[in-house]
């Protein structure tokens, strides 16, 4: 790729070292943000290939400018990318699909510290636990805290000097029970504090901590003969051992621990995240980074972790990941697990990402049922590198046992979902014997001679239940209507799912979970479905004709009839005489029904 001059000097000085490099258009609008390892080959990366994808392609004609900021380490680099791209949103960047501002738990600081939710965070030298993802979470927490360490919830000036001077008097609050009453001094500051240290630890995840303390105090109240006061702590002891049982607990062993995993779809990565204190799952949340350039799974991680542990304010030890990454996190380690509760961590850390995917989907095809069509409609369009929207699909396949009744179906599937009004039946006229790919050249001939003959809307995709012989056989029928470049044409192979184009001897094999292959999957079923019944209605209905025509003055128009208006062998055997001859006559009802009661006579043994 040719180096434009306005960027050549800055290529020629770019540092080895860790760093953020921002790109300007000719406007001098940010149009990208990254972040790099090496900045030097990073950047010139960029300049040194062609790209494969457009959008790459565009990013880099568009260049006009190079800025770049030299950081520490790579982990910083992250961050700063992170922080630099919610502020200028570059066009060609990731960006985080989640606006939302969560609430905190705040530890107000001030004379006997109040405790509160807010979604403002102010540097007052005020502690601030979370932010909740779950409001309900949120104020659970609250509440529990509130009904073991009763605080005061009144704004006021709580200083000695007021307290002393007596400036306060008690509220409803204090007679309620909610408050200990610090504004006339009732409460003394050392009790206070150590209510709000007990606090502190319990909103940290903590609480086994706490269960232990209180544990400890019962005992030495109890000893004491204080058992009013050991009450008192073993109703909070057991308000605390409930909360905790309502926690995920996943293992005692693990601690201070965080996960992330992540799945991708076309669009978007969807990046989860687990706290994970003394051994229960303590908070979880899920993001949602749109991909702009073909974004790794690793890259949309690694933006996700430095997000998330960011606004989570996470400085766990231990940070479990699905892949290894060269990535390095200050104070931190990186652990793929193979096995045991670390494994299955991940696992439900995954299962979170498909429940908030197949939730997100439901919302979605709730809002807007035609905008599922046409994203799974794009997506069949570029799996199987069609030319447009395959909106209308029709199938084929043949059914026949060692050629007797050859038969072909054509199921016909209009934006996903089955059009069954449009299923059509082939007798196959001109092939003597189990030819299959014969068969397939004269039903695709036949049907498509038609449509060419009436001025029928032509398909935009057409599946071939079969191979490469199939497939072929089909192209020459095309070929002959000269429709071999009107219409898209694909077979699959039923043994490995194989998809077949024309021309091209490798074939394509799609994600089992690919919805495009559950479509073809689902229309080539319906086709093999259909056929083998339309076979078998044809070979009954055939030994019933032999059957009847075997008796000496029945031909095969009353034969005929008899089928039409019975519809098989039983019911005619079960007709009354007189039934029969409304519809035949009476001497021909005569003779079929001496005929069929001499089948029906046993032989006597």
């Amino acid at each position: 790729m040719e180096i434009k001059e306005s960027l050549r000097a800055t290529l020629g000085s770019l540092p080895d070292s860790p760093g953020v490099y921002q790109y300007y258009d000719k406007d001098g609008v940010i149009i990208y943000v990254g972040k790099a390892k090496n900045l030097k080959k990073r950047v010139s990366s960029y300049f040194q290939k062609n790209h494969d994808t457009g959008k790459l392609y565009m990013l880099v004609r568009r260049i006009e400018k190079i800025n770049y900021i030299v950081v520490k380490t790579e982990w910083d680099a992250l961050l700063l990318e992170n922080s630099l791209i919610k502020k200028h949103q570059p066009r060609y960047n990731v960006m985080l699909k989640d606006d939302k501002t969560y609430p905190w738990i705040c530890l107000k600081k001030e004379p006997f510290p109040r405790i509160f939710s807010t979604r403002k965070v102010i540097k007052d030298g005020s502690e601030y636990f979370g932010p909740y993802a779950s409001v309900k979470v949120m104020y659970a927490m609250l509440e529990l805290v509130r009904r073991l360490y009763p605080l005061r919830t009144c704004n006021l000036n709580l200083t000695e000097e007021n307290i002393q001077k007596r400036k306060f008097k008690k509220c409803l609050e204090y007679h309620l029970g909610n408050c200990k009453g610090p504004c006339e001094g009732l409460q003394s500051k050392e009790d206070y504090d150590a209510s709000i240290a007990h606090i502190r630890q319990i909103v940290k995840g903590n609480i086994q901590g706490s269960i232990r303390f209180l544990k400890e105090e019962i005992e030495k109240h109890a000893a004491n003969l204080e058992f009013e006061k050991a009450h008192e702590l073993k109703e909070r002891m057991e308000m605390l051992e409930k909360y905790q049982s309502k926690s995920m607990v996943v293992s005692p062993t693990i601690d201070n621990v965080d996960v992330f995993s992540i799945l991708t779809d076309e669009k978007s990565g969807y990046v989860n995240y687990l706290k994970v204190m003394n051994g229960a799952i303590v908070q979880s949340h899920t993001i949602e980074l749109s991909k702009k350039l073909e974004e790794t799974p690793e890259e949309l991680l690694l933006l996700g972790i430095a997000e998330l542990r960011l606004r989570f304010e996470s400085h766990s030890p231990e940070i479990i990941i699905p892949f290894e990454t060269e990535a390095e996190v200050p104070d931190a380690t990186f652990f793929v697990p193979q096995k045991g509760d670390k494994k299955r961590l991940l696992e439900l850390s995954e299962n979170n990402l498909r429940y908030y995917m197949k939730e997100k989907e439901m919302q979605e095809n709730l809002k807007s049922p035609k905008t599922k069509t046409e994203a799974l409609l794009e997506q069949m369009k570029k799996d199987l590198r069609l030319k447009e929207l395959p909106a209308h699909i029709e199938c084929f396949d043949n059914s026949n046992i060692q050629g007797a009744f050859p038969v072909a179906a054509m199921t016909v599937f209009k934006d996903g979902k089955p059009s069954k009004r449009d299923y059509r039946h082939f007798n196959i006229k001109t092939v003597e014997g189990p030819d299959d790919f014969a068969s397939m050249e004269e039903v695709i001939y036949r049907r498509y001679k038609r449509a060419v003959d009436e001025n029928e809307p032509l398909p935009q995709l057409i599946v071939i239940d079969g191979g490469k012989g199939q497939l072929s056989s089909a192209m020459e029928s095309l070929t002959k209507l000269g429709l071999e470049n009107k219409v898209a044409v694909i077979g699959i192979a039923k043994r490995l799912e194989e998809i077949f184009f024309p021309d091209d001897p490798i074939p394509l094999y799609l994600d089992k979970r690919s919805q495009t292959l559950k479509i073809i999957q689902q229309i080539r079923d319906e086709a093999h479905r259909f056929g083998i019944t339309h076979h078998r209605k044809r070979r009954s209905k055939s030994a019933i004709k032999s059957a009847l025509t075997d008796i000496k003055g029945v031909g095969e128009k009353t034969t005929e009839k008899l089928l039409t208006h019975f519809g098989s062998l039983e019911r005619i055997s079960n007709a009354s005489q007189e039934d029969i001859a409304k519809l035949i006559g009476g001497k021909n009802a005569l003779l079929i029904k001496e005929f069929l009661n001499k089948k029906e006579e046993k032989p006597i043994s």
